[in-house]
């Protein structure tokens, strides 16, 4: 069973790409991952490849920096991503509704450290660093409390 931290690497875009894959199988309403990682580090890459896997048929999943939420109606239900970087206080995420949306909805929460006390104990971390020695390979750390994720991340590995 893998125990948290959990350290990956991936060596190309596409293996980024595979991983959010096999993930986003396990995907269910309620689902939350927090996507960290300086900016090019991965993390829209990571939640648009993880959202389109989920799709009948794959379409533009742009990144949700400025519109903060784009949401998806998929096969196992509705997704939320989410870009909080240009946010400032609590009070800003309660109004898009991201909380009420935890519970019913998978959340793929970039720069989650906006969500302060907000941040729920659920959670998947997923941190994002790039490799100082290949523009293409991101070396991922993965945590959490939650048991289920060690389950779904054993048949993601």
């Amino acid at each position: 069973m893998i125990k948290a931290p959990y350290s990956i690497t991936l060596n190309s875009p596409h293996e980024t790409a595979e991983f959010a894959a096999r993930l986003g199988a396990d995907a269910g309403p309620g689902d939350i991952l927090l996507l960290e990682g300086a900016i090019g580090s991965g993390k829209t890459h990571f939640a648009r490849s993880l959202i389109q896997s989920l799709m009948d048929v794959p379409e533009d999943v742009p990144s949700p920096t400025f519109t903060l939420v784009q949401a998806y109606d998929t096969q196992v239900g509705e997704i939320w991503h989410c870009d909080l970087y240009r946010l400032s206080t609590v009070d800003e995420i309660e109004e898009l509704g991201l909380i009420d949306a935890f519970d019913h909805a998978i959340c793929l929460v970039e720069w989650p450290d906006k969500l302060g006390p907000l941040k729920p104990k659920t959670a998947l971390t997923l941190s994002f660093q790039t490799d100082p020695d290949s523009m293409d390979t991101r070396h991922l750390t993965v945590s959490w409390c939650d048991p289920k994720w060690a389950l779904r991340l054993e048949n993601a590995a």
